[in-house]
């Protein structure tokens, strides 16, 4: 029998034994891992942490034809060149079939038949980016900041623009009502200890810290889909530009980039230089999109767990263009989706629930602890004023477990006065 004490720091160094590798979850072992075993305190929220990548589906026109293709594939399948197709769609349209291919040309049925084929033919020799995913965000940012409006033959992607509510004009440049969309979801492996929410998305995650789901490479992977409706909120670039040229906001980043680090020396000094640590620009869109749940939650028939986020936030560079909005959602796995509460919020009274929003954070029913929290003073912790009396929402709504959160960045607090994007607006 041995204490525990020489188990932790630097006797834990000398008296553990090495890693062997094992996966129990694959009956597996791992051969020639070189680590050093350690200890650590084990509790049941650190024990395992899903990855799943999310992606709205965003339809085109192109996608469009292929739906309709693929669902008429028995029928297409059999012609072998674009004389046989055009016999094959002429013979059972003019029995009443096939009319959803009426308005199409062949041409483009046949091109669309062979990118279905070729996929199909990736597919079975499992040629798949599951282990480099892309950027799935910014296709999304770019339909949204850019749609005038979609309300194509796709039922499950509905998108209707508003103006902007009246008192803001100067800081939102559109409002996007998502009054149908199709959100898919893919579980592509776990880790332990370090939480996926700890990057700025799941595809970030190095592979070194994501466990398999299986012992050989798999050519699918766990997924579903989902339907429901949302709002989308795009920010003006040039105020928010704007607002991260000021001397307070600069200051403040390098105290986020400071407390960053410390949390994670004190966490996983390994990951530092390998975790990225979030601009101003997202602070601020996070905590916004917190405040909004935390109103709408209130009035649209949805429970707060209900309600999700996504943040869209880069600051321009050559490989990406800048972007700046958030998308307020909800989704269920019914055919059938949601039934319209959240969007209703969006058409009817959105300026009066960002003001309620804006209103409820002004002062906090943990101040002044609330207002003067710093992590760069605890080391344990990656929000500033916020807490679960005023920006907090529930594990399944926020993507990034609750950190990088501070609401003196939208309205003034008690401590800090001169951080805030909304004080006209609110004023």
């Amino acid at each position: 029998m041995r204490i525990l004490a020489d188990a932790l720091g630097v006797s834990g160094g000398q008296n553990m034994p090495g890693c062997r590798g094992r996966h129990p979850h694959l009956r597996s072992f791992d051969e020639g891992c070189d680590r050093q075993m350690k200890t650590l305190l084990l509790g049941a929220s650190n024990s395992w942490f899903s990855i799943s990548l999310s992606a709205l589906s965003i339809p085109t026109d192109a996608a469009g034809l292929a739906k309709v293709v693929e669902q008429n594939w028995t029928a297409l399948g059999k012609a072998k060149s674009l004389e046989g197709l055009e016999a094959i769609v002429g013979a059972m349209q003019s029995v009443g079939q096939l009319q959803d291919l009426i308005g199409y040309e062949l041409p483009k049925i046949w091109e669309a038949m062979g990118t279905l084929s070729r996929i199909a033919q990736k597919r079975a020799q499992g040629e798949n980016e599951a282990d480099n995913p892309r950027d799935l965000k910014t296709p999304e940012w770019e339909i949204f900041a850019t749609t005038t409006a979609f309300t194509g033959p796709d039922p499950d992607w509905q998108l209707r623009p508003i103006p902007p509510p009246a008192d803001f004009t100067d800081i939102f440049e559109r409002v996007i009502l998502a009054e149908r969309l199709r959100e898919v979801r893919g579980l592509i492996g776990f880790t332990r200890i370090q939480s996926p929410g700890d990057f700025t998305d799941s595809g970030e995650v190095p592979p070194e810290f994501r466990a398999p789901l299986s012992r050989q490479h798999s050519t699918w992977i766990p997924a579903m889909e989902v339907r429901g409706e949302g709002i989308f909120l795009h920010f003006k670039e040039t105020t928010l530009q704007a607002w991260e040229q000021r001397d307070v906001i600069q200051q403040r980043h390098i105290q986020v980039k400071e407390a960053h680090k410390n949390w994670l020396n004190q966490r996983n000094p390994d990951l530092v230089d390998v975790i990225p640590c979030p601009d101003m620009r997202y602070l601020l869109l996070h905590s916004f999109a917190h405040a909004l749940m935390r109103q709408f939650a209130l009035e649209c028939g949805y429970n707060a767990a209900s309600l999700q986020e996504r943040i869209y936030a880069h600051m321009a560079t050559p490989e990406r263009p800048a972007q700046g909005g958030v998308l307020i959602y909800t989704t269920a796995p019914d055919s059938e989706g949601t039934l319209g509460g959240l969007v209703s919020l969006g058409a009817e009274r959105l300026n009066y629930h960002i003001h309620q929003a804006l209103e409820a954070l002004q002062i906090c029913a943990s101040d002044p602890l609330c207002a003067d929290h710093s992590p760069v003073d605890d080391r344990v912790s990656l929000h500033w004023a916020a807490c679960h009396a005023c920006l907090f929402s529930p594990e399944t709504s926020c993507e990034r477990g609750n950190k990088f959160l501070d609401r003196a960045l939208l309205i003034p607090t008690l401590s800090q006065e001169d951080a805030c994007l909304f004080t006209a607006a609110i004023s």
